[in-house]
């Protein structure tokens, strides 16, 4: 590494001959130039002319060329001359900072801050809070925004005697502002309050403006932070289906009758469900036979949410010259999850009729009615006839939109000195957002098919489930207040209050769904209708004035 040792004064002598060398020899150029530019011709005739001229121009382009020679020179003179005086004032300053630090250091070994010196400012994104200027001179270091991990912005430091308290940090998302440092005890402003974040999230609330900082005996307070905007709502979204488990127990069959009717099946269980699982009903048990009448088949159980219900049990069939039993009905679905088919119809005996085919569940919130069962097999000279298809579910209504965020509150302005001095304007607050979109309401669905007979004899369809209603629109969120003034000094006035934010506006409801198709039948079971449009989110509040 290459080392300069430089003499400060020795280069303010050169710099101070080179002066006078270059105005010595301007005089001396101002003084030839009338003498050799308008030399006199010897004679009349055309050659002493021509010498003449000859000479008179070559002394104007001498001129010419010590002009830009003495531009060079003065040029170089200033260089050494400013030379000399950085170097002058890198020993000057290289002495204060050694002077500085024996002075420093018995405070800060003591007290933990200098005697004279500003205090550090805190780093980006950390909400470090920012360093104490020297105690009898010196400003409070600014706070360190908020980040991710820490969204609070840090506090500016505090002055000694004199000195204006540091700036409080930004906020980070949705994280408060930073308070103001306070002035110093004889003289100095106070610093202004950081402002609050900006939430992320949606929904979130903004972050309030930190408070501005306190003059000591003699100066201004520092300005309140403006509170941070709030986040728009989210839009509703409509959960799906969850996961099927096993399905709930069966019914227990009924039993056989040889001297009257069979015994009705047992009813299948219901379908329980957990947050993550649902549970399907569980089939109905089956009819026995009878000598009278076939048993009834049991009803399915109802599922669990997003789970069908259970399939309702066949009928018992019937002995000699006895009419099958009737069909069960199926189990009505879980939200989300179609109704279970309806049990078939028993076999009639010789000369008895089929059993009537069970009707199909209805479909649970937006899902497809159950199918009718199929009816039982006349006997010799008998006659059967279908179930009839289940209704379709209604469709679910639309999930709600989010709320706004609430915009953050503005910080309150600091207290002027005690003796001198106006309180600090209190901060802005913040405005909040607007609510979330409601989500479209669910299908209807669509209504069951009837069963089938051999005979081709059918009962009606299903009705197909109404569409469900949209989901409302989110409420807007209400507008941050605005920090108080501060107060003033003896001789100071109150601060300004900060204005209130504004409201968010409410989001809009939710398109309504559309109905299910009917299910085929004689007749075909009805369309279902469109639902109702979502009700508008309410508008929030606007903040009040400090």
């Amino acid at each position: 590494m290459s080392l300069v040792d430089a003499t400060p004064e020795l280069l303010e002598v050169a710099a101070n001959d080179l002066a006078r060398i270059g105005s010595t020899i301007s005089a001396a150029n101002a003084a030839s130039a009338v003498r050799t530019t308008t030399v006199l011709a010897a004679g009349a005739d055309e050659v002493s002319a021509a010498i003449a001229a000859l000479f008179g121009a070559h002394a104007e382009s001498y001129q010419a060329l010590s002009t830009r020679a003495m531009a060079f020179h003065a040029a170089f003179a200033r260089v050494v001359a400013g030379s000399g005086n950085l170097y002058t004032a890198a020993e000057a300053f290289n002495a204060e900072q050694v002077l500085l630090g024996l002075i420093n250091a018995p405070t800060q070994a003591l007290f933990g801050r200098p005697l004279i010196g500003n205090g550090a400012d805190g780093a980006p994104d950390s909400g470090q809070s920012g360093g104490a200027g020297g105690l009898l001179f010196g400003n409070g270091g600014n706070g360190g925004s908020g980040g991710v991990a820490n969204p609070r912005g840090g506090n500016g430091g505090a002055a000694g005697l004199i000195g204006a308290g540091g700036s409080g940090g930004q906020g980070g998302p949705g994280g408060a502002g930073g308070n103001g440092g306070a002035g110093g005890w004889l003289s100095g402003v106070g610093g202004a309050g950081g402002a609050g974040g900006n939430a992320l999230v949606p929904g979130a609330n903004g972050g309030n403006g930190g408070n501005g900082g306190a003059a000591g005996l003699w100066g201004q307070g520092g300005t309140g932070g403006n509170g941070g905007l709030g986040a728009g709502g989210a839009d509703g979204v409509n959960p799906g289906r969850l996961p099927l488990g096993s399905a709930a127990g069966a019914g227990e069959p009924g039993a056989n009758n040889s001297t009257g009717m069979g015994r009705a099946g047992g009813t299948g269980d219901d379908g329980v469900s957990t947050p993550t699982v649902g549970q399907a009903g569980g089939a109905g048990g089956s009819g026995g036979m009878g000598a009278s009448l076939g048993g009834v088949g049991g009803k399915g159980g109802v599922g669990g949410v997003g789970a069908p219900g259970g399939a309702g049990g066949a009928g018992g069939n019937g002995f000699s010259g006895a009419d099958g039993g009737r069909g069960g009905m199926g189990g009505t679905g879980g939200d989300g999850a179609s109704g279970g088919a309806g049990g078939n119809g028993g076999t009639g005996g010789n000369f008895g009729d089929g059993g009537d085919g069970g009707p199909g569940g209805t479909g649970g919130v937006g899902a497809q009615g159950g199918r009718g069962g199929t009816g039982g097999s006349p006997g010799g000279g008998g006659a059967s006839f279908a179930g009839a298809g289940g209704d379709g579910g209604t469709g679910g209504v639309g999930a709600r939109g989010g709320n706004g965020g609430n915009g953050g509150a503005g910080g309150a302005g600091g207290n002027g000195g005690l003796l001198f001095g106006d309180g600090g304007a209190g901060g802005s607050g913040g405005n909040a957002a607007h609510g979330g979109v409601g989500a479209v309401g669910g299908r209807g669905g669509s209504g069951g098919d009837s069963g089938t007979v051999p005979n081709g004899i059918r009962s009606a369809g299903g009705d197909g489930g109404d569409g469900g209603d949209g989901g409302q629109g989110g409420n807007g969120g209400d507008g941050g207040n605005g920090g108080a003034g501060g107060r003033g000094g003896w001789f100071g006035q109150t601060g300004a209050p900060g204005s209130g934010g504004f409201e968010g506006t409410g989001g809009a409801g939710g398109r309504g769904g559309f109905g299910g198709a009917g299910g085929v039948g004689s007749p075909t079971g009805r369309p279902g209708g469109f639902g109702q449009t979502g009700a508008l989110g309410i508008d929030g509040f606007p903040g009040l004035s400090g």
